[in-house]
């Protein structure tokens, strides 16, 4: 098993207005994508193109915003006023066969694979396991994002 490319850096934000306005002004944000709820997993989402180089894209920034106090990032804000990184997601050619080979190496997968925000499959590692950083796997969505 091999890790492929990083797809996103979850950015965990208490204003995805805000956000995309640094990242647009500041950053040179080449994209940004509309914002969408995820109510599943209880944040809204917006996805940002970085530039790139030689005509290629940058890696995207996932902004995950809380969709209530019940959301699993409302407690990250609550740590993290100004927000912050939350997560680093690698893409797979099959979440199952990462998923167990993740658990064979004795690794802490949290939950069952879900659908993601690019809709495909995906699921987290425990950071304790991965050198302190929380840890999303997808599957290679089939078509660009």
């Amino acid at each position: 098993m091999k890790l492929g490319r990083l797809n996103h850096i979850g950015i965990a934000t208490p204003s995805l207005e805000a956000s995309l306005a640094y990242y647009r002004d500041i950053m040179g944000a080449t994209l940004t994508h509309e914002p969408f709820d995820l109510p599943a997993q209880g944040v809204k989402v917006c996805f940002v193109d970085t530039p790139g180089e030689g005509g290629t894209a940058g890696t995207q920034i996932e902004l995950i915003e809380p969709l209530g106090e019940n959301s699993p990032i409302h407690g990250f804000i609550a740590k993290n006023p100004a927000g912050g990184q939350h997560h680093m997601c690698y893409e797979v050619p099959d979440i199952m066969a990462a998923k167990a080979w993740f658990e064979g190496l004795g690794k802490k997968v949290l939950g069952e694979p879900r659908i993601g925000a690019h809709g495909t499959p995906i699921f987290f590692v425990h950071p304790k396991d991965m050198n302190g950083v929380l840890t999303e796997i997808m599957e290679t969505p089939k078509e660009a994002h």
